[in-house]
């Protein structure tokens, strides 16, 4: 899901006059306003596009390409005080189609009670619940260790989940269709797994289930979130921190960090080709916002350094090792932001999939 949008409120006594202007002609039908009740629905829209040079060690070569690297549409409202619906969708640049990312009914009774039905965010590492959208950084997912649970399609699955907040805990539990092993990494079992996680803020609290990767100083975070996964016996494991302190007046100072275990479920691709029986990692991120506005936008100085590790039977372990810098220049929060982003990734022992990158990225969201 994952946005911010415009909300268009479709009024009930103007949809009502507008109908029965186009109906009075005939003396067969007799509209009131009193009969057409539509609820308010919430659109929006994102883009993610960029501009990158990637030089690749193995070819000694260097490729130069434009990306629309993601295109949302994101649709909301409420049939009934209690039960809203979430619907999003998703371009695909790889094979150039629109998915559908998002359909879930939501029934919301209380902060302490809430059941989500259909496909959405399992609970699951801070990672997946910001998405690219919320992230603080521009290259996300690219380290092997954030977001490596198995999914359908964009971090998503189908299934049913409770969630709760507790004063500073936030609670959710869910059963989900998905594949479970590192080698089915999209679909194809009838296993169901289980997913849970439970989410301490110290101090400010984060409303709702979906998280964000900075508050670009809007709050005092302190937050630390254990998450799971299981199914046919394989497991996934994963401990999420983030510390966020305003300074200053208007700026903010960032640290994220987090440690995954994917052990026969979930997990990235095998970067020499070969089965692994198990990766795990950590990342560090830290990243700076600095108060004064400069002409339109503030600027953000941000660094991440990533680690994971595959574990092989038959073979010797391989080190990705990912470091990622960004200079950004923020606008409008998430809503309208430039990162000028530089991305370099090792293998050891050499997979030949050694590469560096830089970059402008563009994201803006309505």
């Amino acid at each position: 899901m994952r946005h911010q949008s415009n909300t268009f409120n479709f009024r009930p006594e103007a949809a009502a006059i507008a109908l029965g202007a186009a109906l009075l002609a005939s003396p067969l039908v007799s509209v009131r306003a009193a009969d057409i009740n539509l609820p308010p629905v919430s659109v929006g829209a994102g883009v993610r596009t960029s501009f990158s040079s990637t030089d690749f060690d193995a070819s000694d070569e260097t490729i130069d390409d434009f990306a629309l690297n993601s295109a949302r549409i994101y649709i909301s409202g409420k049939a009934t005080d209690y039960l809203s619906l979430m619907f999003n969708t998703e371009y695909n640049s790889d094979d150039e189609e629109i998915r559908v990312i998002d359909a879930v009914a939501q029934f919301s009774f209380s902060d302490k009670f809430n059941v989500w039905a259909g496909r959405f965010l399992p609970p699951s590492d801070r990672a997946n619940l910001y998405g690219p959208y919320y992230a603080s950084h521009w290259g996300v997912y690219r380290d092997g260790v954030q977001d490596g649970y198995p999914f359908e399609t964009e971090g998503r699955a189908d299934g049913l989940m409770y969630w709760g907040q507790f004063g500073i805990a936030k609670v959710s539990v869910g059963a989900f269709d998905i594949a479970n092993a590192i080698d089915e990494p999209t679909t194809g079992s009838s296993d169901v797994l289980w997913a849970g996680r439970v989410q301490l803020d110290f101090w400010d609290a984060e409303a709702g289930y979906y998280l964000n990767g900075t508050y670009y100083g809007a709050k005092d975070l302190l937050a630390v979130g254990f998450a799971g996964q299981t199914a046919s016996g394989d497991n996934a494991y994963t401990v999420d921190f983030l510390m966020e302190k305003k300074v200053g007046n208007g700026g903010a100072f960032t640290i994220e960090a987090q440690y995954g275990v994917y052990d026969g479920l979930g997990g990235y691709p095998s970067p020499n080709g070969f089965a692994y029986e198990k990766e795990d990692g950590y990342y560090v991120l830290g990243a700076y916002l600095f108060a004064p506005v400069v002409g339109i936008g503030k600027f953000q100085a941000l660094a991440k350094y990533g680690k994971a590790t595959y574990e092989y039977d038959a073979f010797d372990d391989v080190d990705q090792k990912t470091l990622e810098l960004n200079v950004n220049y923020i606008i409008k929060d998430f809503n309208a932001r430039i990162s000028l982003f530089y991305i370099d990734q090792s293998f050891d022992p050499d997979t030949g999939g050694d590469y560096s990158q830089i970059g402008l990225g563009l994201q803006v969201q309505i």
